[in-house]
């Protein structure tokens, strides 16, 4: 049981441009390590917290130069974490004063939690020690390579999550799939709902019962001896695990997907020597929230993709 301590005085923070758009909720607990998530949204509603002297809801969103205010509260000692490992630099294929866009390697999960110490936003943390706002803008699962972005200011990060939202942002990944593809295009239009096995891990299943999920599959190349496709796969919604569910659905599983692929296979591909899920965010293309002007990223298949692909031989075009 972790030791708590009172802070010894109202506490008083003048909101900058990284709070700026906050809700005063979020704002809090930012700013309050180790106090605990009840005690924050209790100290709200009792009126204890002041903003520019008044009283404010959970969900008030600040404003830069506002004054948020305080009480003495109860923190816990901070649990000692362990070091980041240091390592390469994280790859940029885009960096300007509001935003940076990395190509995330496949193995490393975009953040820290359940079970994993530290992810990309954590080691771009400690890489950037200055820097004064780091914020995943989406995410991409642990197993994927490609494009992420990162947000350095609040208001770019509230802009391109409203954009990925109004299904402003395009996104594509490529993917390499079991089976021979039959349609050079295809809209896959299927409800995806998440849910957790006995063990307590995340799945997804197609289900009336979930949210709208809609992919547009492309067939670029097939091998019909070794029995792949290479597919684009273009988002049109952004729901957990959609490429992996929606190709499986299919009857065309990833590759090297161990949550919904061809268990047997991906151990055979292991044991010679490629052990990850083929699917990479290869294109993005947004408009640039401050300048206005249109940006379109690419990021080139990972050497171990590239090989697998040229050992399959030159397939069938389309």
């Amino acid at each position: 049981m972790m030791e708590r301590k009172i802070s010894p005085a109202a506490q008083e923070w003048c909101v900058d441009e990284a709070g700026a758009g906050q809700r005063l909720d979020n704002y809090l607990l930012r700013h309050l390590k180790g106090v605990p998530k009840s005690h924050v949204y209790r100290i709200i509603r009792s009126g204890e917290v002041r903003v520019d002297g008044r009283r404010a809801q959970a969900q008030t969103r600040l404003a830069q130069g506002q004054r948020v205010r305080v009480p003495p509260v109860r923190v816990a000692e901070a649990p000692v974490r362990p070091a980041i490992p240091a390592g390469p630099p994280l790859p940029v294929v885009y960096e300007d004063e509001d935003l940076i866009v990395l190509d995330k390697p496949a193995g490393l999960a975009v953040h820290g939690g359940s079970g994993v110490a530290f992810g990309v936003i954590e080691r771009l943390r400690a890489e950037r020690p200055g820097a004064s706002l780091l914020e995943l803008v989406h995410r991409l699962d642990r197993e994927t390579s490609g494009l992420l972005m990162v947000a350095k200011r609040r208001s770019t990060l509230k802009a391109l999550q409203d954009a990925l939202r109004a299904g402003q942002v395009r996104k594509r990944y490529l993917a390499l799939v079991h089976g021979l593809v039959e349609h050079p295009v295809q809209h896959v239009r299927a409800p995806l709902f998440k849910y957790l096995t006995p063990e307590g891990e995340r799945r997804v299943r197609v289900s009336p019962e979930g949210k709208v999920a809609h992919s547009i599959v492309r067939r670029l190349r097939r091998w019909p001896q070794a029995g792949y496709t290479l597919v684009e796969v273009e988002l049109k919604t952004g729901r957990t695990h959609q490429i992996r569910v929606h190709m499986a659905h299919l009857g065309h599983p990833l590759v090297g997907d161990e949550k919904y692929g061809r268990f047997a296979a991906n151990k055979a591909l292991a044991r010679a020597g490629f052990d990850r899920m083929f699917l990479h965010a290869a294109f993005l293309a947004f408009v640039h929230p401050r300048s206005g002007l249109r940006l379109e990223l690419e990021a080139p298949l990972p050497p171990e993709l590239g090989e697998f692909l040229a050992g399959l031989g030159p397939g069938e075009e389309g």
